[in-house]
């Protein structure tokens, strides 16, 4: 394909590095430019409209252009552009914000620190945890446990704690520290004649029998999302939390609960930790915050956390972490106005009741020869491809299967995300049956092309 010079696709090739993306490739295809987003759509440079399956980046729960958004974001860069929250400063919106998380809580919560994205709030949490060990006097406490295929982020620390080999080729990683341990996917990894519950059970086992090979005085922390999200949408297997909660207890070790895809909605309920029943003492969100309109995200702590850090930083004279843009006023604004979007069009009621057709009309691909498994909850759900059912395996080179139904699929005008041989949905909060039809057929249209060019 041989680009225009003076287009924007040619221009966006000879100025702009893009994430996870094949640089090489990208030179010669070029992009897909979106110009405008409008509900559930958004629309690229050549009037092409997409139903954007997947909110963006499992991000826009309000839909693209809510003008409400803009307004809060105008109104607030009026009144106050910019300020900081360091040296004992800080802004309505910020405190507003904190104090609005701390009442959505889903357990009992005592300080919100803001950060911009995902990875940098998973990226302060491995530092907040650390600083609390030295302040309890146990500077050996410091290893944080993850799971293979667990996705917490791209920061060195943060990439370090997510478990997928390509987050981390090339770039020296894991670094020091981070383990991981079992991942939870009981199509995968369940044995012959391995109920779920005995499935958990192992997976329970795993995790102990790793703390105890550490050593438990070693151990600071356990990090997972209620459901996975980049690592292809796991979804636990039953009595799953239950039994890796009993372990962290047993041995006195921080549950973090990373929320940033299923918080405030995704899951039917607020946070997937009250979809599973899950006790933490850390939670990090981001993406429905704002709806992704404007870069923000927090952490959560409860007091077990806080104390610790607080009288760390009396000694010390400060607690020394900051970003220029942690708790940014303008962002905080728009995610305020965002979270009274979501209460007052009781989108997080709307998810749960749309929840059970979205996924039933995903599970109906189940019966297509390329299927191997249709998983998900919520208005979240992965589409597992296969060449041969039986054996769970699929084209290779691995992924190139989901690549080319991905393609198939975005050409029928649903964008989706190829995720290792999976295709996983996301759709924002305001999806309706329509859309999930529109969803569906384009997929189902999408793997017939791919059945037929096998």
């Amino acid at each position: 394909m041989t680009l225009n010079p003076n287009s924007i696709e040619a221009r966006d090739v000879a100025y702009h590095l893009h994430s996870y993306t094949n640089a090489r490739r990208h030179e010669e295809i070029g992009p897909i430019v979106i110009e405008s987003g409008e509900g559930m759509y958004v629309t690229d440079t050549d009037g092409k409209r997409y139903v954007e399956a997947m909110a963006g980046l499992w991000s826009v729960a309000v839909g693209f252009g809510e003008k409400r958004l803009v307004a809060a974001a105008a109104r607030q860069m009026e009144k106050l552009n910019y300020y900081h929250t360091f040296t004992h400063k800080s802004h309505v919106p910020a405190i507003e914000l904190a104090e609005k998380l701390i009442a959505m809580a889903p357990v009992k919560m005592s300080k919100v620190y803001f950060t911009n994205s995902g990875s940098e709030a998973n990226d302060t949490m491995i530092k907040l945890v650390r600083y609390r060990s030295n302040a309890l006097g146990q500077p050996e406490k410091k290893k944080i446990i993850s799971r293979i295929k667990g996705y917490h982020g791209v920061t060195l620390a943060s990439a370090s704690l997510t478990g997928l080999p390509n987050n981390h080729r090339a770039f020296d990683l894991p670094m020091e520290g981070i383990l991981h341990t079992t991942c939870p996917h009981y199509w995968r990894e369940g044995r012959d004649g391995e109920s779920e519950e005995a499935f958990a059970s192992r997976c329970a086992a795993d995790l102990e029998a790793m703390i105890q090979a550490e050593g438990p005085e070693t151990i600071a922390a356990f990090i997972g999302e209620p459901v996975m999200g980049a690592g292809g949408v796991i979804v636990p297997p039953k009595t799953y939390w239950q039994k890796i909660q009993a372990v962290l207890k047993k041995y006195d070790i921080l549950l973090v609960a990373d929320e940033v895809i299923c918080g405030f909605g995704r899951t039917g309920r607020a946070f997937g930790c009250e979809t599973y029943g899950i006790e933490p003492d850390i939670m990090t969100v981001s993406k429905a915050l704002s709806s992704s309109y404007l870069p923000i995200s927090a952490l959560l702590i409860n007091d077990r956390v806080y104390q610790p850090v607080a009288d760390q930083s009396s000694e010390i004279g400060t607690f020394g972490h900051g970003y220029t843009a942690s708790g940014h006023p303008v962002a905080a604004a728009v995610a305020l106005e965002n979270l009274a979007i979501i209460e007052e069009k009781r989108l997080i009621e709307h998810a749960a009741e749309i929840a059970p057709y979205f996924q039933e009309q995903l599970a109906s691909l189940g019966e297509h020869p390329l299927v191997g498994e249709v998983r998900g909850v919520g208005l979240i759900a992965a589409v597992e491809l296969v060449t041969d059912k039986q054996a769970k395996v699929a084209m290779q080179p691995p992924g190139s299967m989901a690549g080319a139904a991905f393609a198939m699929v975005q050409k029928n005008g649903v964008i989706s995300r190829a995720i290792g041989d999976a295709l996983a949905f996301c759709p924002p909060l305001i999806v309706q049956r329509n859309d999930v039809d529109t969803i569906v057929e384009a997929t189902r249209a999408g793997l017939d092309e791919l059945q037929a060019s096998l």
